[in-house]
């Protein structure tokens, strides 16, 4: 690229080419018909549409496209159109600790003091230090003329905004719900937020909330987040630790001033064994939620240990989407066919060494909207598999199922079960080599 004012020639030739020169380029550029070169052309770099510009600037790393604002007057006009600010996201790393490429600090400052109030769609990505952290919420502090629409926090490795101070985070979380009055997405997973910080998201964003994600966040409590049920009522999606859902939060979920929840995640976490007794949710309540939203998806992730499965699945549930972390014993498995009419999906990492035909079977029978199905370290005869297959059909959109899963017997061997079930699916299908969940 050249400075405005300066002439790119396209077909013109160095000083000293060769006539050899002027053969090759005919050969390579012309139609190899006997045409002459094309006859000379110029651009000027400083002259192009404004949209080209932008168009350029597109396809750029933030860095080049930096460094493209310096092309011309023009081009840094193109640089600072509200539009190529709306999506940013910030990468903040400790350039010695992490393989982030940061952000640099100048071009931090340049975009708050000239882009804040065109921020809309927002991404702080920060590595493992509580410095990156940190800087992250010096910059949320400064966004004070920000109109947000979406904010996601995210730690590349460990949790990093755990470790800074709930008071620091807080406060420059506050920022953005005060002044970002069309707040709509929040992602704030493994950070320190707090029941006062829920109300003030709650006072000023209430009309516009759709989508908060929260998992993780251990100064939460049951009753700060039943105060965004009770006040957020055009909540669709929300995500969340096992430990603060509750009967009065579904129930609030539930009520007529509250729009149809579209999705709910719930994640089921124990880092040591027997380290949390669960609670139960009636069923009441989950019966209130899918009768008020009876399209809601509801998502639960367990990573627990065999024995701490007792609080679940002993009455009907409404889950649809199911993943098993850890092993998971044939007798839960068994409640999931008996007490799970709504699974869409089921997701088992493991089992153990005991095959799991009759409570596949029993998913296949009682579970009617089962299409996908993923099993790792477990164990299935050929014969019981194909029987699960056989009773799914082609309503299996996704079967992803370790080789090692299959268990040869004497009606079918792996050769011949690949083709009893790409039968029965009505598409060629083979057992996994690895897993693709």
């Amino acid at each position: 690229m050249k400075r405005a004012g300066q002439k790119v020639v396209a077909g013109t030739e160095a000083p000293g080419t060769s006539q050899t020169s002027k053969k090759q380029k005919t050969s390579l550029y012309g139609s190899g018909l006997g045409e002459s070169d094309p006859p000379c052309t110029s651009m000027d770099w400083g002259s192009l549409p404004h949209h080209v510009i932008l168009r350029v600037f597109q396809f750029l790393t933030l860095v080049d496209r930096a460094r493209a604002s310096s092309v011309c007057r023009r081009w840094n006009e193109v640089f600072h159109i509200p539009d190529l600010w709306r999506r940013f996201e910030f990468e903040l790393s400790q350039p010695a600790t992490s393989y982030l490429k940061s952000t640099h600090p100048d071009l931090i400052q340049q975009i708050i003091k000239r882009h804040a109030d065109h921020l809309q769609y927002v991404s702080f990505k920060v590595d493992s230090s509580t410095e990156s952290a940190e800087a992250a919420c010096d910059i949320l502090s400064q966004l004070v003329n920000c109109s947000i629409k979406t904010l996601g926090l995210i730690s590349t490795a460990k949790p990093s905004f755990m470790n800074v101070s709930k008071a620091h985070f807080a406060s420059a979380l506050t920022v953005v719900f005060v002044n970002s009055k069309s707040l709509s997405s929040i992602k704030i997973d493994d950070t320190p937020l707090d029941d006062p910080s829920l109300k003030v998201l709650v006072a000023n964003n209430s009309d516009t909330l759709k989508l908060l994600k929260m998992s993780s966040c251990p100064h939460v409590s049951p009753a700060g987040i039943l105060c965004v049920a009770d006040q957020c009522h055009g909540l669709k999606e929300l995500a969340l630790n096992y430990y603060i859902l509750s009967d009065e939060l579904l129930l609030a979920l539930s009520s007529e001033k509250h729009v149809d929840l579209e999705h709910l995640r719930i994640d089921v976490v124990s880092e040591n064994p027997g380290q949390v007794q669960f609670h139960t949710i009636k069923k009441q309540s989950w019966d209130a939620l899918v009768k008020h939203s009876p399209k809601v998806n509801i998502v639960m992730y367990f990573f627990l240990y065999e024995d701490e499965f007792d609080a679940f699945f002993r009455e009907e549930t409404p889950v649809t989407h199911l993943y098993f972390g850890r092993a998971v014993s044939k007798a839960m498995l068994g409640r999931i066919g008996m007490n799970c009419p709504r699974l869409i999906e089921l997701v088992v990492c493991a089992n153990g060494l005991q095959p799991l035909d009759d409570e596949l079977i029993q998913i296949a029978e009682r579970c009617k909207n089962l299409t996908a199905m993923g099993l790792g370290e477990c164990e299935v005869t050929c014969r019981g598999f194909i029987e699960f297959v056989k009773m799914c059909g082609g309503r299996l959109t996704q079967l992803s199922i370790m080789e090692e899963v299959l268990i040869p017997d004497s009606d079918y061997s792996l050769d011949r079960l690949h083709l009893e079930v790409s039968k029965h699916l009505g598409r060629m299908w083979f057992p996994d080599m690895m897993p693709t969940w």
